[in-house]
């Protein structure tokens, strides 16, 4: 763990240079990527957590927190031995909302900047959010980990399915599975038959499952997000779905070449989305690409970017990715890591039948409709 934090406080420490004294991590997501997994999250309707990381430009580290967190913040968070801890008295905060940045500017010697409104820093997370992006040895392990329980307990909620279940049963079920494997269902998308074709974000409603289905999770633990769908028939679903699955399928693998085959360093996410506008073409389905977007870059948000004719991002070696390709009654998801000009599929349902994709050579993997 320490190891992973040295490499991620030396990105942050090349990336703020000796322009700012300091960078305020408070943002749940940055909390959670610079401490190698940890929470600060109390109120989880708002993004900013319960306590702050400040890196400062000489590569200090300080966990900034009031006296009512602190403690159980070392206790069951933090390692004081790698973020030097910095207490004040709540009520001296509600008496200077400011007392945050005071405090880090007073630690860092100088100003600061912070990752989201917070305090009155300047908030500059799209300077440096890039730091973010690659993920250490560490957190890959962790992030295979994730993907496999999470397919777990997609599995188990699977396994429940009945016909009649509303998707708010099926999603408390999914949200449930996940929970006993210590994972938050961040987004949970539920739709049955009709609701498929006609909605691309499904929010469960009390609408009932009859033969077809469609659960998407975005499953977070230790703060990475590992997203994926799965299509589930009672009986044999119909040829056209069928088709259309595998179309969407050659899409998703045309996305993971693409993304495999990116060691230009140069390579932007425009590119990405060119790929799959092409592949809807090729499988015979244009214009779908203008119904819902593709999905991008992965890890500590549901999509760090979202590749779009304009998009600028540029890839890294050993990065998150999660591809969403749809057409219209049906969706191929799954959560990647690209290491080098290799791409690992860290999603997997073992259950579920498997459409390959044979894109210059090589073959790629999709979830194809699961038959109970």
């Amino acid at each position: 763990m320490s190891k992973e934090i040295e490499i991620k406080t030396e990105r942050l420490v090349r990336s703020i240079g000796s322009t700012y004294a300091g960078v305020m991590l408070n943002a749940q997501h940055n909390f959670a990527w610079i401490t190698g997994g940890a929470n600060n999250a109390i109120d989880t309707s708002r993004e900013n957590g319960a306590a702050t990381i400040l890196i400062t430009n000489r590569g200090k580290r300080y966990l900034i927190a009031n006296n009512i967190e602190m403690q159980r913040m070392l206790d069951e968070q933090v390692d004081a031995s790698l973020f030097k801890p910095s207490e004040f008295r709540w009520q001296d905060e509600k008496a200077t909302p400011d007392l945050v940045r005071q405090l880090a500017g007073d630690l860092a010697g100088g100003q600061v900047i912070s990752d989201i409104p917070f305090t009155s820093a300047p908030a500059l997370e799209s300077t440096f959010s890039y730091c973010r992006f690659e993920l250490t040895n560490d957190e890959q392990s962790r992030y295979r980990s994730l993907g496999k329980d999470a397919a777990d307990a997609m599995a188990k909620t699977i396994r429940q399915l009945q016909p009649g279940k509303t998707e708010n049963d099926i999603a408390n079920s999914m949200r449930h599975e996940l929970g006993k494997f210590g994972i938050n269902s961040v987004v949970t998308l539920v739709a049955a038959d009709d609701r498929i074709a006609k909605y691309r974000h499904p929010v469960p409603t009390e609408n009932r499952f009859d033969k077809t289905l469609l659960l998407v999770t975005c499953a977070k633990r230790h703060g990475l997000i590992a997203s994926f769908s799965r299509m589930v028939s009672i009986g044999e679903p119909s040829d056209d779905l069928k088709r259309r699955t595998e179309a969407a399928a050659f899409v998703n693998a045309s996305l993971q070449h693409a993304t495999r085959i990116a060691v230009n360093p140069e390579t932007l996410s425009a590119e990405l989305y060119a790929v799959a506008e092409q592949a809807y073409d090729r499988a015979g389905f244009p214009g779908e690409i203008d119904k819902h977007h593709q999905g991008g870059a992965a890890g500590y948000r549901t999509r760090d970017w979202v590749a779009h004719p304009s998009g600028g991002d540029q890839l890294f070696p050993q990065q998150g990715f999660a591809w969403n390709p749809s057409i219209t009654g049906t969706k191929v998801e799954d959560t990647i890591i690209r290491n080098g000009n290799e791409i690992e599929v860290i999603t997997n349902s073992a259950e579920f039948p498997l459409i390959e994709s044979v894109i210059d050579g090589h073959t790629y993997i999709s979830h194809g409709i699961l038959t109970i």
